[in-house]
């Protein structure tokens, strides 16, 4: 599938798809045009039904963040008004799921994006930290806020202050991330779980995705208002009669997404 930049690769896998970052000279630097490029890719297939995507690097680097030689000579009032805060905002307003696929570093931004997914499938040399400060500079696509929320705040601490890098089965042990395979299996991995997550009703996925979600922004009483006000909406759709009559019935569901 022929997309804006050659960085990006899209390969549609029938209900999911397959994004993969394709800059190894840059190990995946996520340049402005990289990281609009796959905002326009996931919001188009969020509009047209897909199901859940899979984000990777390959099975040796996931992303290594932004590009340091732009960020070497950018301003403050340049980098404002680059598209690069609108890409990250556009991808964090999906409601498509999202599965990342992480094998070596995912570092800065590359860290923020996979974290930005909702599962994280992480090969057994993936590695996850915020290097920022040592380059004079902060997290700026939500590494202070996720690291905070996923991990509280004094490892949060201790990633955006301190540097330190988190190996696959440290980041597993603290909930960081779902599962650890081999780096040879991480994509193939990765898409089986999005092959699972597209086998549910489609707009039960969604609601159920908007209410975890909600849960980090959320106090528990508006929380469970949420989840409540989600289930109603569940319960008018097509898709619930079918899901329940084809358990009933002993047989595969054919849910149509309304």
């Amino acid at each position: 599938m022929q997309v804006a930049v050659s960085e990006l690769q899209v390969e549609a896998r029938g209900a999911i798809a397959l994004l993969t970052l394709a800059a190894p000279a840059t190990r995946n630097a996520l340049t402005n045009e990289l990281l609009v490029a796959l905002a326009d890719e996931l919001e188009r297939l969020d509009q047209r039904g897909c199901r859940a995507a899979v984000i990777t690097g390959g099975s040796e680097v996931f992303a290594s963040g932004a590009d340091l030689r732009v960020m070497l000579e950018i301003e403050p009032d340049e980098y404002r008004a680059s598209p690069r805060g609108e890409a990250w905002r556009r991808l964090n307003r999906l409601a498509l799921p999202l599965i990342a696929a992480v094998a070596g570093p995912a570092l800065g931004g590359g860290c923020e994006l996979a974290f930005l997914a909702d599962m994280v499938v992480a090969a057994d040399n993936a590695r996850f930290g915020q290097p920022e400060v040592g380059l004079g500079l902060i997290p700026g696509a939500g590494g202070t806020q996720r690291w905070a929320r996923a991990a509280g705040r004094f490892l949060a601490a201790d990633v955006v202050l301190a540097g330190r890098t988190l190996d696959a089965f440290e980041a597993r042990d603290l909930q960081l991330v779902t599962r650890v395979v081999p780096a040879e299996r991480v994509v193939v991995a990765a898409v089986e779980l999005a092959e699972r997550v597209a086998r549910g009703a489609p707009l039960a996925v969604r609601a159920a995705r908007l209410a975890v979600r909600a849960a980090e922004r959320m106090d528990l009483d508006a929380g469970l208002d949420l989840e409540r006000e989600q289930l109603l909406a569940a319960l008018a759709t097509e898709d619930r009669r079918e899901g329940i009559s084809a358990f009933l019935e002993k047989r595969p569901p054919q849910f149509l997404g309304r």
